[in-house]
């Protein structure tokens, strides 16, 4: 097997990293975004960035968007996702619930997972409306800020409670709760309704309500939620949503044979 010498194992490791922080740049909250701003959220400079975009061009991981120089996730992307089988047969157990669900709420639906101290969204049916949330699937959010992630955390075991209240919460609107005590109360009341709420705290504008997938355990699998935009997840909507999430949890379960 060839040998690299250890400066240039070390450099193409670099490069590999800040490959991967110009992509999870662009998996944020902006459909596409120009090489300043990549290089900003990823902590590059300008030629650093623009030099990795031309070879993550070339793979097809980002493609340029049309009649501008701003860069978007390419389909590449979409391919190698597709790729990943572990998650699938919840997902196609998951799938006849996550479609009742989506026409009996009228809403954007998700089906997640916990990843350590975040959440990952694996399955997503959209709702009938013309404005609807962008695909998040993929995506990860950290569990203390999202219906979902709440969800999860509030039926997850005590050391991965603990250690999340132990960290840092940070704060991704004025709404977000960064507080531990107020989030260990929160958590309680989760399992006391059995269902989570978020209302923009990780998004402006963004509400939702997610139940867990409980195994025999009483420890969370996977988080259905139901989200929307304000004005349509209203809070008087909330106990109505959070019980279609928590029936459609228990259907994923039973088809699981949990």
């Amino acid at each position: 097997m060839m040998q690299h010498p250890a400066g240039e194992r070390e450099s193409g490791i670099q490069s590999v990293r800040r490959a991967v922080a110009l992509l999870r740049a662009l998996a944020g909250d902006a459909p596409a975004l120009g090489v300043s701003e990549l290089a900003r959220r990823a902590g590059l400079h300008k030629s650093t960035a623009s030099r990795l975009l031309a070879t993550l061009e070339r793979e097809g991981l980002v493609e340029r968007e049309p009649g501008s120089d701003r860069y978007r996730l390419g389909f590449e992307i979409a391919r190698l996702a597709g790729q990943v089988t572990h998650f699938g047969d919840l997902r196609l157990a998951a799938r006849p619930a996550l479609l009742a669900l989506a026409e009996a709420a009228r809403e954007t639906v998700h089906l997640a997972v916990r990843d350590g101290d975040e959440v990952i969204n694996i399955e997503q049916v959209a709702g009938p409306h013309l404005v609807r949330e962008a695909n998040w699937v993929g995506r990860r959010t950290p569990l203390h800020c999202v219906a979902n992630g709440k969800a999860l955390l509030a039926f997850a075991p005590p050391a991965v409670l603990e250690r999340v209240l132990a960290g840092p919460l940070p704060a991704f609107t004025p709404r977000t709760v960064t507080s531990p005590a107020a989030l260990r109360r929160e958590l309680a009341l989760v399992r006391e309704r059995g269902y989570a709420a978020a209302l923009g705290e990780v998004e402006e504008g963004l509400h939702a309500v997610a139940a867990p997938v409980l195994g025999r355990d009483e420890l969370a699998v996977a988080a259905v939620s139901v989200s929307g935009p304000s004005y349509r997840v209203t809070p008087a909507r909330l106990p109505e949503l959070g019980a279609l999430a928590r029936e459609a949890a228990g259907r994923i379960a039973a088809r699981l044979g949990l």
